[in-house]
């Protein structure tokens, strides 16, 4: 499952880059999960930018869905072709927030 997951996460960033969609804004894919008789596909994306943005960008994605899984079919030769939910993966945000954090406690070593 995970090469299968691994496959999907590269086959849709690639396509998700070649949308035209300009509501939709700087994603990243941060994993995928499919489930084990490959019927569905919950897809992590962390997107650049305000709440606002974010939610946009998952509406216009769950939108093109049927698109990405037409090019998701084409790539990939599998038994099924998954039937994707694309969802906030906040995990990035987080650790650019903990990093910044870090950042402020520790000494400053050019002193």
């Amino acid at each position: 499952m995970r090469r299968v997951n691994e496959s999907v996460r590269q086959v849709l960033s690639e396509a998700i880059g070649q949308l035209k969609d300009p509501r939709i804004g700087f994603v990243t894919i941060t994993g995928v999960d499919t489930s084990p008789d490959l019927r569905h596909a919950r897809v992590y994306v962390s997107v650049l930018g305000a709440e606002r943005k974010r939610v946009q960008t998952i509406d216009r994605l769950q939108a093109a869905h049927s698109l990405l899984q037409t090019q998701l079919a084409r790539e990939l030769r599998m038994k099924r072709t998954p039937q994707l939910a694309f969802e906030y993966d906040p995990s990035v945000e987080r650790g650019v927030r903990m990093t910044k954090l870090i950042d402020e406690l520790a000494p400053d070593d050019s002193e």
